[in-house]
């Protein structure tokens, strides 16, 4: 936050996010639990407050959707599927509502979510399958958690990479994927933007700052209105760095 204050992004504070979008995501009797802070997992305990910290994180993402900006906020989400751990996975993954899956259904237009997290959003995928508006590509590293993502499922197109790939083989596996989607059919795209396949991060694919510059240029080069939702990410120095990176090459800086 603070390196990005200093380098000029404008920040805005966003609101909570209503239940009723959150109903059009998750399942009316997992929230209710979520309230009463009545969960029980390791990765994704209940913290005092967390239904509110977790209201506020998607608000931020609802916010983005709006003005075509960069959610920055936590707890993340898209391990959170429907009724909470998604597709089999044993736990949520630091998630507890769907924020990019919130935002999207509140926009309610034709969407490509663009999972670029070092893991499978395997909640993200849950949510949207089979939905004739929503394209969901993923690119990530497989085998790793959450154990999903190894192929590809109607509108879900999955790419599993290996450990440490690196910069070309993920660029062009990216370039690959977008080419599977119809873009004319894309009104917008929702990014879910995780960190952790930064080289040395918990789910490395070898990437740096320039990775994420490129990705940048590669999504501004469609024309759509853009917005992002941070995920996953845990070497505080380089998000910034990471973000900042891509958000200067997305707006053509």
């Amino acid at each position: 936050y603070d390196m990005l204050q200093e380098r000029g992004y404008e920040f805005v504070e966003p609101k909570p996010a209503s239940e009723e979008d959150l109903l059009k995501v998750h399942d009316a009797d997992y929230i209710q639990l979520l309230k009463q802070g009545a969960i029980e997992d390791p990765d994704t305990p209940a913290y005092k407050n967390i239904y509110e910290y977790a209201k506020l994180s998607a608000g931020g993402a609802i916010l983005a959707a709006k003005i075509n900006g960069f959610s920055l906020m936590r707890p993340p989400g898209h391990h959170a599927g429907r009724y909470g751990a998604a597709l089999g996975a044993y736990t949520k993954g630091f998630c507890y509502i769907n924020n990019v899956a919130v935002a999207v259904k509140h926009l309610d237009k034709p969407a490509l979510i663009l999972d670029i997290d070092g893991h499978h959003g395997n909640g993200t995928q849950e949510i949207f399958q089979g939905d004739p508006k929503v394209v969901f590509v993923s690119l990530h590293r497989y085998p790793h958690y959450p154990g999903t993502g190894a192929y590809s499922e109607g509108n879900c197109l999955n790419f599993p990479l290996p450990a440490d790939c690196g910069e070309a083989v993920y660029l062009r596996t990216l370039e690959e994927a977008l080419r599977k989607v119809d873009m004319q059919k894309i009104e917008v795209i929702a990014v879910s933007a995780g960190f952790d396949a930064y080289a040395g991060d918990l789910a490395s694919l070898g990437l740096t700052e320039k990775t994420y510059a490129k990705i940048g240029e590669m999504l501004a080069s469609f024309g759509k209105p853009t917005f992002f939702v941070l995920e996953g990410g845990y070497i505080g120095e380089n998000i910034g760095k990471c973000i900042d990176e891509m958000l200067k090459a997305f707006n053509g800086h």
